[in-house]
This record gives structure tokens, sequence and C-alpha cells, in this order.
């Protein structure tokens, strides 16, 4: 076992504290990771908040980790000491289901394990990337080429594969007119990849204060979900529509700007049930649909996509101290657009 520094919480109310936790000593297959970066998933606030009723305290979050590999297990192939790696929302899964074999890991039958607040094989608590170092078996581990910078790649294994999912399962691409709702730490990479794609892209969110970025990162264009004349001028207007907001919409209002057989893609889990009228769906053929992060080898090729496409996400670097500010700032939306961690501020002893 190595023991190393974290920050953690000891309930929804709780400062983060640093904390000493341990890791295991590196299996056969595993690698042994010092963390650079981490970033902070707008997912983590709710872990923090037990908002899903599954938080064990003291909690280490942190599932967008990036960093430099230092030590490998005896029967590692594909990584070697000094590479450059990242690690998402998974560190295994059952590897035996018809989703794991697909390269499907989030939809693993048996459920995956949580890279943060998740249980391993053994009964063994799993805690995040909010510390110096972490250990997970190379299968699970991701290359992260040399043209992204190890702080904007951090938030790419969660958010930037969530969005290749979505984009590569709908097929987006030239001729594609895409929306993306709600451009924060999600929509913000959703936008990138849409564009480097070759989609149309059109951002709503509640204000036009992140005009200039939306564009800047390849929106064509920005519209208010407050304007008056939104729902008429953009009527049946999108072959799909990102939904990355996590608050109740007026989801038949949405559908209707979907052109025949468009999609409605829901990222995010709205504090209430959905609920739509019928009719909103059977004109055009349309469809609502959800999804989950994205398996290994999506992950792998979104990194590779942006590494040669120069997408990575837009960060605010910050010390460990901070994270109990940052999270302040999430809640009200006040940060372009990520916010990732200084791995080196860790240990402040």
């Amino acid at each position: 076992m190595t023991h190393v520094h974290a920050r953690a919480t000891d309930g929804p109310e709780a400062r983060f504290r640093d904390i000493v936790i341990e890791r295991r000593d590196p299996r056969p297959k595993d690698v042994l990771i010092a963390v650079e970066f981490s970033g902070i998933c707008h997912s983590d606030l709710h872990h923090v908040a037990n908002d899903y009723n599954k938080t064990v305290y003291p909690f280490v979050p942190g599932h967008e980790v990036a960093g430099v590999v230092t030590a490998v297990g005896s029967e590692v192939s594909k990584y070697k000491v000094g590479d450059r790696v990242g690690v998402g929302c998974m560190v295994d899964s059952c590897r035996e289901c018809e989703a794991c074999k697909a390269g499907w890991h989030q939809f693993c039958f048996k459920g995956y394990t949580n890279t943060q607040n998740g249980i391993d094989k053994d009964g063994n608590r799993v805690d995040g990337g909010y510390a110096e170092s972490i250990v997970v078996d190379e299968d699970y581990v991701v290359r992260i080429p040399d043209s992204l910078p190890m702080a904007e790649a951090a938030p790419l294994m969660c958010a930037g594969a969530t969005m290749w999912s979505v984009m590569t399962h709908w097929n987006v691409g030239p001729g594609k007119r895409v929306c993306v709702l709600g451009f924060g730490g999600v929509g913000h990479i959703g936008v990138q990849i849409a564009h480097k794609l070759g989609a149309r892209v059109t951002v709503l969110d509640l204000s036009l204060d992140k005009q200039e970025d939306g564009f800047r990162l390849g929106a064509d264009e920005y519209r208010s979900t407050l304007d008056p004349e939104l729902f008429t001028e953009l009527a049946k207007s999108f072959d799909l529509i990102v939904c990355t907001v996590p608050v109740n919409i007026d989801y038949d209002a949405y559908a209707g700007l979907l052109a025949y057989n468009g999609t409605l893609v829901l990222l995010a889990i709205p504090s209430k049930p959905l609920t739509m009228n019928v009719g909103s769906l059977i004109v055009n053929r349309r469809s609502v649909a959800g999804t989950l992060i994205a398996g290994i080898p999506e992950t792998q090729a979104m990194l590779d996509f942006c590494g040669e496409h120069d997408v990575k996400a837009q960060v605010e670097i910050i010390d460990a101290d901070y994270i109990d500010e940052a999270y302040d700032r999430v809640m009200k939306g006040d940060v372009k657009f990520r916010f990732v961690i200084d791995a080196s501020t860790f240990d402040k002893s």
C-alpha cells in the first residue's frame, strides 16, 4: 500500500479537507499514475451532496484525471513509465457481458466500477482523482496525445467522452444540424466536437453572456432560450439536440425544434420525471433518448480526435484549497468553463 494526500469531504455541508488515503500496490495489470490535474465535474457536486443516496464519507471525488505513468505491473503491455494518460468515470467493469465485449463498458450489465465512490471486485473502496496518485488496471486507462495540454485534457475524460459518444452514435457530420442546449462545462466541448465533425452548430443558452466564446469555439448561431421568437423561428430546424442542462424544461417545445427523424438526447438528470405529449414525437417521427458517458474505445478515439483537431476544454486552474469556492461558483454557473485542480497542491505538508 502507498499513502497519498487527497482532498475529501465528510458530508454534504462539510468543507473539503486534506486526508491521507491508501492506494494499492500495482497488481500485474495495474498502472500507477501520478496525477497532474483533476477536473471538477458537475456530477462531483451531486455525489458530495449525496443526491444519489450512495455516497460514503469521507468522500474523495474526481473522475477527470490526467497524469503520468510512474510504475507498471509485471504484465502491463499498453503503457510504460513516462506515458501521458487519463482516467475517466470507470476503473473496471465485468468484462464478460455483451456490452463490455462490444466496448460499451458504460452499459455493463452488472454495472461498472466508479472511479469515485466505487467498490471494486474485492469489496474495497475506490477513492477518486482528487489525489496525488491513482492505481488503475491498464484496460481502463487511456493515452493522452502529446498535442493536448494536460490541464485542458483532464475534463475530456468525462465531458469530452460523453459528447463524443453522442456525436458519433447519432452520426454527426457534414450536412447535420446540431443544437447544443446549455453552454457550460459539457456543452462547450460538444460545440467544438460537432463543429470539427463538420456539422452546423447552434447554441441555445439562457443568456447571451458567453456568445463570443460560442462563436470562437465553432458555433454558427447562438440564441437565448428566453427569446420569444425562438421556437417559431427555429421550428423543425435540427437533426440533433443535445440537452446538457440538469433542470426540467418544456420538452414539447424543444421537440418542436426537431426536423423529421430528429432526436433530443438528454445527458443530465432533472429533479422531476420527464413528461411529454406524445403528439410532439409522432409528428416528424421524432425521438427522445438518453445516454451515459463512454466506453474505453470511444474515450480513446475521442482523445485522438481532439488531439488531431485541437479540441480541448477551456479551464481555470485552481489550488486544492480553492475547491469549496470552486463548487460554489459551479453552482452559480460562474466558470468558463471547467475548473481543474493542480494536483501538486494536494500535499500541504
